[in-house]
Formats: C-alpha cells, sequence, structure tokens
C-alpha cells in the first residue's frame, strides 16, 4: 500500500477545502470498499480526508413529507430508522440485503453510492481494464463475465455496480445533494452515475472535489408496498446476480402507480422505465408482469455465459411484482 496522509475534517466546507486543494485526495467514509482497494493497489490515494464526524449523520422528514437521509449514516441505522421501514420497507431491505452486520455498521450511505465495482479484472492490478487504466482493455468481454452486465454496457466495459441500497433508492426518484467549493449542488440519483460508452473509467456526474451530503427521498404512497429481492449465488452475504426493487400501487385491480429498478445487471443501478409504461394503467397479474419485463429486457445484450441473467430476472419482476400485488389486496 502506497504511503498517504490523513486529516480528519469537522466541518462540510473544511473537508470540501481540504480535497479541493490536493487532487490526490480521497473521502473517507467508512472505508468498506474504499480500504480494500487501497490495500490491492487499484486505489492510490496521497491523503485521506476523513468525513465520519462530519454533522451529516441525521435522518429527517422534508416538509413535503419526503425523508432526508444524512451522506455518513451508517447502513444499520438506515435499516433500523422506523420512518424508512414503514415509508420506503424496500430501502430497509436491501440494505439488509447488502452485506454482514460488521459491515453495515461501518458502511455510509454516502460511500455506498460511491463503491467501485466488483470485476475481478478491475480489483486485479495485474490485469488490464479500462475502468482502472483508460485504453487497456476488457478482457472480461471474452474472459469470466458471468455476472456482468446485460443492460447498457459498451465494447469497453461490462462491469456491474455492486450497491444494493441505490437499487431501492432509484426506484423511489432519490436526489443526491452534494458541496464543492464553488457551492451546494444537486442532481437526481438516475442522473449520478455516466452511462460507460468509451470512457468508463468515469464514473459519475459529480464535480471534482465535490462532498455527497444527503440523499432526499420525495413523498411516495407507492413506496409503501414495496419490496427488495436479491438473488445470490450462495446465501451467505455476496453480491448480487440479480435483484429488483419494486413498488406497485393498485385500484380496483388496475395497476395506478408503479416503480421498479434492477440491480446487477449494469454499470449503475437501472431504472426500468420501460416496465413501468407498461404496467401504468394495465390489469395487475402475472401476464402484465411479465410483458413489462420483457419490455425492459428487449434492450439486453448479454455476453456468452450471462445470457441467463434475462430469464432471472424476467422470473423475479413476476414474482416479486405478483406478491406485491397479492400484498395490496388484502
Amino acid at each position: 500500500m502506497r504511503e498517504f496522509g490523513y486529516s480528519r475534517a469537522y466541518d462540510v466546507p473544511g473537508a470540501v477545502a481540504l480535497l479541493d486543494g490536493d487532487p490526490d485526495a480521497r473521502f473517507l467514509g467508512g472505508g468498506t470498499n474504499l480500504v480494500d482497494l487501497m490495500k490491492t493497489g487499484v486505489e492510490r490515494p496521497g491523503r485521506l480526508v476523513d468525513v465520519r464526524e462530519l454533522p451529516l449523520d441525521g435522518i429527517e422528514s422534508t416538509p413535503d413529507g419526503g425523508l432526508r437521509i444524512g451522506a455518513t449514516v451508517t447502513n444499520s441505522d438506515l435499516a433500523a430508522h422506523p420512518e424508512v421501514r414503514r415509508r420506503y420497507p424496500a430501502l430497509a431491505q436491501a440494505v439488509l440485503a447488502g452485506a454482514s452486520g460488521q459491515l453495515r455498521n461501518m458502511a455510509t450511505v454516502g460511500g455506498n453510492l460511491l463503491q467501485r465495482t466488483r470485476c475481478g479484472y478491475f480489483t486485479d492490478v495485474n490485469s488490464p481494464c479500462n475502468k482502472r487504466d483508460p485504453g487497456s482493455g476488457c478482457p472480461a468481454l471474452t474472459g469470466e463475465h458471468h455476472n456482468h452486465a446485460i443492460l447498457g454496457a459498451s465494447g469497453h466495459c461490462v462491469a456491474t455496480h455492486p450497491s444494493d441500497m441505490g437499487v431501492a433508492l432509484t426506484a423511489f426518484d432519490t436526489r443526491v445533494s452534494y458541496e464543492t467549493a464553488d457551492g451546494p449542488g444537486e442532481l437526481p440519483l438516475t442522473d449520478l452515475y455516466l452511462p460507460v460508452g468509451e470512457t468508463p473509467h468515469r464514473e459519475t456526474a459529480l464535480p471534482h472535489g465535490a462532498l455527497i451530503t444527503a440523499v432526499t427521498l420525495p413523498p411516495s404512497a407507492t413506496a409503501v408496498n414495496s419490496r427488495y429481492r436479491k438473488v445470490r449465488e450462495r446465501a451467505s452475504y455476496a453480491f448480487a446476480i440479480g435483484s429488483v426493487a419494486a413498488a406497485l400501487d393498485l385500484r380496483d385491480g388496475v395497476v395506478h402507480d408503479a416503480r421498479l429498478a434492477f440491480g446487477a445487471v449494469a454499470s449503475r443501478p437501472w431504472r426500468a422505465r420501460a416496465a413501468e409504461r407498461v404496467l401504468m394503467g394495465a390489469p395487475a397479474g402475472a401476464e402484465t408482469f411479465a410483458a413489462a419485463a420483457d419490455a425492459e429486457l428487449a434492450a439486453a445484450r448479454p455476453l456468452p455465459r450471462n445470457g441467463y441473467k434475462v430469464t432471472l430476472m424476467r422470473n423475479l419482476v413476476v414474482a416479486v411484482l405478483s406478491e406485491l400485488a397479492e400484498e395490496a389486496t388484502r
């Protein structure tokens, strides 16, 4: 591991100033991803700016009935918060599915959204990787890719985003607040992650030196009837091979509103808008749910050894939406 400096920030302007004055510095939250990557040599910051003491660890209702979650809230505190569990149950379920209790106690909301892919070629500094070393190639295209992207990928990168939390937040139209040396900013979570294209090393739309300060979930009656379902290769805390965050509002057996996002199928949490359009105003039932899944997955471009994800995601969508429809009619 490269030697690095360490600074602890106690206020947001101070944290931003420390990073703005040092292009080789990185913010440190729980460190559950960054420190691992430093140990393997993937990340080599010259300084870490510890932001865990910043006053960003609160969860509060917004005036319009939404929920604002500070960037340093731990995953454990987020999953246990009564308003999260009551108003956005899929979010609490996603967090609990994402890691062990020890990791949830350390990991933060802001850090979770910015975690980097677990693609084996990315984490192995002896392998070429366009995300880590632009222009070096993507060996996953012809190599090990059974858990790689089927949506939104390119010939330059087929890695997937590992966040479970991000999938649920994406389904609920979450907005991300951040601070820079030039002042505050905000953007939809769906715009946080850049398309892969020819520049997979450029992962987010955040300005240089930006510090995520909070995420805000808008009020949503639909989110109350929501669920997160994750499929993994073993029952312990493993990364997903496919996941779905879904919410459903039925009126007289017809879909009045629906929210749907996929995980482990793209370089970012994938908002399934084509599927949502099929669902809106349609009768709730397995046939409709399958048609919605098919509409979204029509854009899938699987590789030779990950085509199973198309079937997996189709079945997962139908199963989760069917369960939500049954609960809505009780």
